[in-house]
C-alpha cells in the first residue's frame, strides 16, 4: 500500500520475491548495470570491460553458484561442511567424461546441454550416498567427516589417471559451446569472438554472459528453495533442531535434501571453473578451495543468498586488489621519492637484504607470497566477522540501511 510499504495484506506479497518497489527498482538497476558492463559504457566501471577483469567477473559467479550451494547445507541446515572441493572436483571429472571427444584419456563428447547437468546429478547422487554416515554426527564432527572426502578426493583424482590425466599434466575440459549434439560448428560459442545482434563482442565477454545467465538460474531456484516447506524445515534444524524433530519434521531426510543440494550446485560450479580454466591438475581440489567457499559465506554472510554475492565477490576480487596494491607498492619504494616511502618499506619485500611483510619477487627475498598473504587475510577476515559482524558484509547493510531508514532518529 502507497506510504506503508511493508504492510502486507496477503502471504504472497510478502513472501514475493522483491517483496517492495524499491527492490523492485534496484534489482531492475542491477541487472541492466551487470549487462552494461562488458561494453565500457558505465561511468566509472570501464575498467571492467577489460579481458583480464571480464575472465575474474566471470569467476566471481562461478565461485557464487558453489557458494550458493554450501550456503544451503550450512547457512540454511546449518551443517558444517569442509568438503565442498571434492564434490566440485567430482562434478569437474564428470564434465570431462561426458562433455571431452575419447582420446588419450576418457570422454564421450556429449553436448553441453549434457554434459552440465550431470556434472551436478553425479555429486548430487554421492553427496546422498555419503549423507546417512554424516548425519549420524553433528558440529566439529561433521566438519572432519566432511574433511575426510576432500583427501579420499585429492587420492583419487590424483592416481586414476586415465579419467583425471594425473597430477603432473592434468587433463582437458570441454568447451563452452552450445550443440544440438556432435556436429561440428556449435550453435553458439562462448569462447571465441564474435558478432552478437550486430555488436562485435570478445570471448570473455561472452563467456562473462553465460555465466551470468547461469547465476542468475541458481540464484533464482536457491531463493526459492529457502522459500518453500523444504528450506523452513532446513531453517528449523539449524536453529533448533531436537525441537524440529519433535514437531515432526523429519530430521535426516531433510539434511540428505540439503547434502543432496549442496552437492548439486557444486558440482555445476566444478565443471563451469574446469571449463572455464580448460585444463587443470587433480591437485586444485584441495582444503583450500573448501576453505574459500567457507570465507564467502561467513564474511559474505550465512542463510542470506545476497550474502553470498557480497562474499562471492569480495573473496574473488580481493587477491586481485592485494596483487595490484603490493605492485604499486613495489614501484613506489623503487621510486624512493614520498613522505610514506619508510612505510611501504615495512610492509613490501623488494630484494634478498630486504625484510617485509609480502615479498613481490617470491624465492629471492624474505616475507611472504601474494598467494601466502591471502590465506592469512581469509582467516584474519573469518575471526574477524565472526566476532564483530556474525552476519558479514549482509550485516554491514543492514546496519547501513536500517540507519537511513531510520534518520534523523539513532533507534
Amino acid at each position: 500500500m502507497r506510504g506503508r510499504p511493508m504492510l502486507y495484506t496477503r502471504y504472497e506479497s510478502d513472501q514475493a520475491l522483491l517483496n517492495t518497489g524499491t527492490k523492485k527498482v534496484m534489482m531492475g538497476l542491477f541487472i541492466v548495470l551487470l549487462v552494461l558492463i562488458p561494453f565500457g559504457v558505465v561511468p566509472g566501471l570501464t575498467f571492467l570491460s577489460q579481458p583480464d577483469w571480464m575472465r575474474l567477473l566471470s569467476t566471481v559467479c562461478i565461485f557464487a553458484v558453489g557458494a550458493l550451494g554450501l550456503n544451503i547445507l550450512t547457512g540454511l541446515a546449518g551443517q558444517v561442511s569442509l568438503g565442498h572441493a571434492f564434490f566440485m572436483g567430482l562434478g569437474a571429472y564428470t564434465a570431462a567424461w561426458f562433455g571431452v571427444e575419447p582420446g588419450p584419456l576418457s570422454g564421450l563428447g556429449l553436448p553441453m546441454w549434457v554434459w552440465l547437468p550431470l556434472a551436478g546429478l553425479v555429486p548430487a547422487i554421492v553427496g546422498v550416498l555419503i549423507g546417512p554416515v554424516a548425519v549420524r554426527v553433528r558440529g566439529l564432527y561433521l566438519a572432519f567427516v566432511t574433511l575426510g572426502l576432500v583427501f579420499i578426493g585429492e587420492y583419487i583424482f590424483r592416481n586414476w589417471v586415465y579419467a583425471t590425466g594425473g597430477p603432473d599434466s592434468g587433463r582437458t575440459f570441454p568447451s563452452l559451446e552450445w550443440k544440438i549434439w556432435k556436429e561440428e560448428t556449435p550453435l553458439v560459442d562462448f569462447q571465441s569472438d564474435g558478432v552478437w545482434f550486430g555488436v562485435e563482442i570478445i570471448e570473455e565477454a561472452k563467456t562473462y554472459f553465460l555465466m551470468l545467465l547461469l547465476l542468475v538460474i541458481f540464484v533464482l531456484l536457491a531463493k526459492n528453495i529457502q522459500r518453500t516447506r523444504v528450506g523452513r524445515a532446513f531453517q528449523s534444524i539449524r536453529d533448533r533442531d531436537i525441537a524440529a524433530e519433535i514437531m515432526g519434521v523429519n530430521e535426516v531426510q531433510y539434511k540428505l535434501v540439503a547434502f543432496g543440494l549442496s552437492s548439486f550446485y557444486a558440482g555445476i560450479a566444478g565443471a563451469l571453473l574446469a571449463t572455464f580454466i580448460g585444463r587443470t591438475i587433480p591437485e586444485r581440489w584441495n582444503l583450500f578451495l573448501s576453505v574459500q567457499f567457507i570465507a564467502i559465506i561467513l564474511i559474505g554472510g550465512a542463510g542470506v543468498v545476497s550474502g553470498v554475492i557480497l562474499g562471492s565477490v569480495f573473496v574473488t576480487v580481493l587477491p586481485r586488489l592485494v596483487q595490484d596494491f603490493s605492485s604499486w607498492l613495489a614501484d613506489y619504494v623503487s621510486e624512493g621519492e614520498g613522505a610514506f616511502v619508510w612505510l611501504a618499506d615495512l610492509f613490501i619485500s623488494t630484494g634478498s637484504g630486504d625484510f617485509g611483510l609480502v615479498n613481490t619477487l617470491p624465492g629471492v627475498g624474505p616475507g611472504l607470497s601474494v598467494f601466502q598473504f591471502n590465506q592469512v587475510l581469509y582467516g584474519l577476515l573469518i575471526i574477524l566477522f565472526l566476532i564483530f559482524e556474525p552476519l558479514g558484509l549482509y550485516g554491514i547493510w543492514l546496519r547501513i540501511r536500517n540507519y537511513w531508514k531510520g534518520w534523523p532518529f539513532t533507534y
